[in-house]
């Protein structure tokens, strides 16, 4: 695990972090506030890819913005493309979870010469709060304002959920060890600021995905409370290079089926490179040499 300093639009100090093999590189937009610790399959010594992340801002070691309103879509994009120029990553794959897709998929959409494919895990591009519950058959405008006004609450409660969490024994915590340590960073959130960031990114409305043209694959939790899959179905099921899979989980896909998501980002990579030697067949122009890190992603 390498760890870095990359600063933001604004002059905010981010924390990033990049861990595996030398490449393909691939580009992580975490689920909010989750830790390196939750993508055993991506960041242990056994992944395939080479990822680069960061805490979003305010989270772990990243440093809060001066202006507290900076800490909406945009800036969470702009961190997303500073990441990457750090790096050296002129065009990778790039994996969503949670509220990280909305940051993914809003970068493949502004920024499609970074993006050579997508990978949204648990959550639909935006509109977060319309599919919260939604697995138990509420509709939209009332799995919007339970969700939304539970967040509020929340945040209202924030001093209490930190006299609470930060204390919480670890062995008290259900699930596997990866998911104990995982839970156990989680919980040391300054949780008033952590529910301020899932207003502002909550609040985003649905956003269009008819212009992408690079492969995307969609895995959903068919159990999952926070992220009706019927959300991520009609955003991305009519892409002409969608691949839509439905697991048995809940919304904690990356710590429950790890083998499944990293052989999916392993096909997702081999679809990325298949459309760039496509592209290449068609171009006219000799073909120029690339590095695995500062092009399309690519097998070393």
């Amino acid at each position: 695990m390498e760890e870095r300093w990359v600063s933001g639009t604004d002059g905010t100090k981010i924390r990033a972090w990049s861990s595996g093999r030398a490449s393909p590189p691939v580009l992580l937009c975490a689920g909010l506030g989750t830790p390196v610790e939750a993508w055993p399959s991506l960041t242990g010594p056994d992944a395939s890819v080479r990822v680069h992340g960061w805490h979003y801002r305010g989270t772990f070691d990243s440093e809060r913005p001066a202006d507290e309103e900076r800490i909406q879509l945009a800036d969470h994009v702009g961190d997303a493309l500073a990441v990457l120029d750090d790096a050296g990553v002129r065009r990778c794959v790039v994996v969503g979870w949670s509220l990280g897709v909305t940051v993914a998929t809003e970068l493949a959409r502004l920024h499609p010469e970074r993006v050579a494919g997508v990978m949204l895990i648990g959550g639909a591009p935006g509109a977060f709060f319309d599919d919260v519950l939604g697995v138990l058959g509420l509709p939209k405008p009332l799995s919007r304002v339970l969700a939304r006004g539970g967040t509020q609450a929340l945040r209202w409660a924030g001093p209490l959920l930190d006299a609470v969490a930060h204390r919480l024994p670890a062995h008290l915590l259900p699930g596997n060890e990866a998911f104990r340590v995982s839970a156990q960073r989680f919980l040391q959130h300054d949780w008033r600021w952590y529910w301020t960031l899932a207003l502002a990114l909550g609040d985003t409305g649905r956003q269009d995905l008819r212009a992408l043209s690079c492969p995307v694959t969609v895995l959903a939790g068919r159990y999952d409370l926070l992220a009706d899959p019927r959300g991520s179905w009609s955003a991305t099921g009519p892409l002409p290079q969608a691949r839509l899979r439905e697991l048995p989980c809940s919304h904690f896909v990356p710590l429950e089926a790890p083998k499944v998501l990293a052989d999916e980002l392993d096909l997702l990579v081999e679809r990325a490179e298949a459309v760039r030697d496509a592209l290449d067949y068609a171009d006219p122009r000799p073909l120029t040499p690339r590095s695995p890190e500062s092009a399309y992603p690519g097998r070393p």
